[in-house]
């Protein structure tokens, strides 16, 4: 018997990079070493969100959770030493996404690289920002048409670029079901191809290029077979769409191409041990079934839920893709789930539901206005909120946290400050002082950029009309402009957006039924309320810095509305002195505050600073995110009432506790809940 071809193994990536260039450099040349096949950048968030590391907003959030890029001279010291003419790099990049490629494609420029052989991925998929990332700068109007740009950019200069990157992934960890993820994904998707097609800028004959070159981003939650169906539905539809809409006749144009990186939601702070198992369930959702499977893989660390992992954490992730490649039977074989009636008929039925949904979107016309409108984020913060209910009432089961909680003193995490890597907060002095230096420098040797203020204007000329705006943000990257400069020009010219919050809309998700949990909370609100001789509590829910997760926040919005609270959210992206302004003027009783970006070091403190300032001492804040344990020991000693991590599921319980600080806070007596 002669022994069968095996396939090719997905493209196997680890997201990351973190405090500068120069470490995050040394950090990729390590993982090619041992054998990741291609590069996957994480750019922090005043990158992201296109401001400068010395920005107000940038404070506490530089270097933590990506790399700080701000000029050509960070992109090149990023990619030093690695040809990038060789390198299958994807950058997680969004509303900045423009910016950023002009500076890779001048690197490579640089390097002597030919840019029609540049092969990776800029996500640039901006609808997911309004809602669930938060990462948006500009309306939806001009954000499509950066988007547009690109695409059409890429299409004629960089043919092997995949110019954007559908992304569901963050849309499951908002609260997307599998019907939702492909439905809103599609419908985004039909947004961008209607623009592209629209614009002019590229004509029919090469629409199949644009398409072939749209890639998928989604996630793999740890139901694994429904994943499976569901990414089995995401290639029917999609073949369905680009034949019947936009006439591609070449099926490898019309071919669903995706990258996964597996769901870090479900993983858990609590026995986080057990994240190893889920990651490989979830692992499994995208590589066991041939005609649906992913061509490339990124796999979160096991103690991601606990802080940043370190180089060892991730290197244990991608072994995990190579000994599934390697060692075990699965590229030997066709699709293995071929004629199973169970799996057809759950793929059917996804189908059918997704495209019910895509109709709907189609009906409001199309996923711009569903964003716009505040649908499709309500939407998700229902889903969301019905699936914390699930496990808050034990229906929805996760081991360690409400089942199984007994456990033996896990060794991996015995010493919690070893367990996760920390950023250095000298880190962003640094590069501050790095970017003030390049400001000053860039005109003269060894560098002699043109002055920026000229490719600046040009950008902004562009911008106010119709020509493609890749040309003069090239432009930009060649005159040492800095992020922050490039898109400052662009809001002057586009303004800027906030996103509906989906929090007001949201329906109840938990029934206050006598005797309930939240029933007896909601007691506690109108006694305290009346203790207090006010109509109702008001409690500040507020995301400080530029952290976009909002998910938390929302949760505990939503729940607090519930719970008889009247709730002040203003969304995400707010100074501490936006917050603590808002919390005089609406005389809150209690603030919350909720950052997952590391950054509650600096900006938590900053608002209590403020609040003792003004004399609003009897103002408790509580704060929630992911916080290691030695940082939630000291915002308590800076004067912190609680602290909440993922470990605290139970979003009843943490309102029920915010009431009884307001009664600590304003020295009343504590009540008596009944047994």
């Amino acid at each position: 018997m002669t022994e069968r071809q095996k396939d090719r193994p997905w493209l196997m990536r680890t997201y990351a990079g973190h405090s500068t260039a120069e470490a995050s450099n040394e950090l990729y040349r390590r993982n090619l070493a041992k054998g990741q096949t291609g590069l996957s950048v994480a750019f922090d968030l005043p990158t992201q969100t296109g401001y400068d590391p010395d920005h107000v907003l940038a404070r506490g959030e530089v270097g933590r959770v990506g790399v700080p890029v701000s000029h050509l001279g960070d992109m090149r010291r990023l990619f030093q030493d690695i040809p990038l003419e060789q390198m299958n790099t994807s950058m997680t990049i969004n509303a900045t996404a423009m910016w950023l490629l002009a500076l890779y494609q001048v690197v490579a420029e640089e390097q002597g690289a030919d840019i029609t052989k540049l092969q990776g991925t800029t996500q640039n998929d901006i609808v997911k920002e309004y809602l669930s990332r938060g990462t948006h700068v500009f309306p939806p109007g001009p954000s499509l048409r950066l988007t547009t740009d690109m695409i059409a950019y890429t299409v004629s200069h960089i043919p092997k670029w995949n110019p954007i990157n559908i992304c569901s992934y963050h849309l499951q960890e908002a609260g997307a079901t599998p019907v939702q993820e492909i439905a809103y994904a599609m419908s985004t998707a039909i947004a961008v191809l209607d623009a592209v097609r629209d614009s002019g800028q590229v004509p029919q004959e090469r629409m199949g290029d644009v398409v072939g070159r749209i890639s998928f981003f989604v996630n793999a939650g740890v139901r694994f077979v429904e994943e499976m169906c569901k990414m089995r539905a995401f290639g029917r539809i999609w073949d369905q769409v680009t034949r019947e809409r936009y006439g591609i006749e070449n099926p490898k144009h019309r071919r669903f191409r995706y990258g996964v990186q597996v769901n870090s939601l479900g993983l858990t702070e609590a026995q986080p041990e057990n994240n190893v198992q889920r990651i490989v369930l979830e692992m499994l959702a995208v590589t066991l079934s041939k005609d649906a499977r992913a061509r490339a893989v990124q796999l979160p660390a096991w103690n991601e839920a606990l802080g940043l992992p370190r180089p060892w954490d991730q290197q244990w992730s991608l072994r995990i893709q190579q000994v599934l490649a390697y060692e075990s039977d699965l590229l030997e074989y066709d699709d293995i789930f071929e004629g199973s009636k169970v799996v057809e008929a759950k793929v059917e039925q996804l189908v059918r539901d997704a495209l019910a949904e895509m109709g709907r979107i189609e009906e409001m016309g199309g996923a711009m206005a569903a964003v716009e409108s505040g649908y499709l984020k309500s939407q998700l913060v229902s889903s969301h909120a019905e699936r914390r209910a699930r496990i808050e009432s034990g229906r929805e089961k996760i081991v360690g946290v409400n089942i199984f909680e007994g456990t033996e003193p896990n060794p991996l995490t015995a010493d919690l400050d070893t367990a996760i890597q920390t950023v250095d907060p000298a880190v962003e002095a640094r590069v501050v002082a790095a970017l003030q230096n390049w400001r000053d420098t860039r005109y003269q040797p060894p560098f002699n950029h043109p002055r920026p203020c000229k490719a600046l204007e040009k950008l902004k000329e562009a911008a106010r009309g119709t020509d493609n705006l890749m040309e003069a943000t090239l432009e930009c990257a060649r005159a040492g402009v800095t992020t922050g400069e490039w898109a400052g020009a662009l809001r002057e010219v586009f303004g800027e957006f906030r996103a509906p919050t989906g929090v007001s809309s949201a329906p109840v998700a938990v029934a206050a039924e006598e005797g309930s949990a939240l029933s007896e909370v909601r007691r506690k609100v109108d006694l305290t309320a009346r203790d207090l001789g006010v109509g109702k509590l008001r409690f500040l829910v507020g995301k400080p810095g530029l952290d976009g997760h909002s998910n938390g926040a929302e949760q505990i919005a939503v729940r607090a509305r519930d719970a008889g609270f009247e709730v002040v959210y203003q969304g995400i992206r707010l100074t501490p002195e936006q917050i603590v302004d808002a919390a005089l003027a609406e005389d809150v009783h209690a603030v919350g505050l909720s950052i997952l970006s590391g950054s509650h070091a600096q900006l938590v403190p900053d608002v209590l600073e403020r609040l003792r300032v003004a004399g609003a001492t009897d103002i408790p804040v509580i704060a929630g995110g992911i916080i290691p344990n030695g940082d939630a020991e000291q915002l308590r000693a800076a004067g912190v009432a609680a602290v909440f991590t993922p470990k605290d599921f139970d979003i009843t319980g943490i309102i029920g506790r915010i009431v009884d600080e307001i009664r600590t806070a304003n020295k009343l007596d504590p009540l008596e809940v009944p047994a």
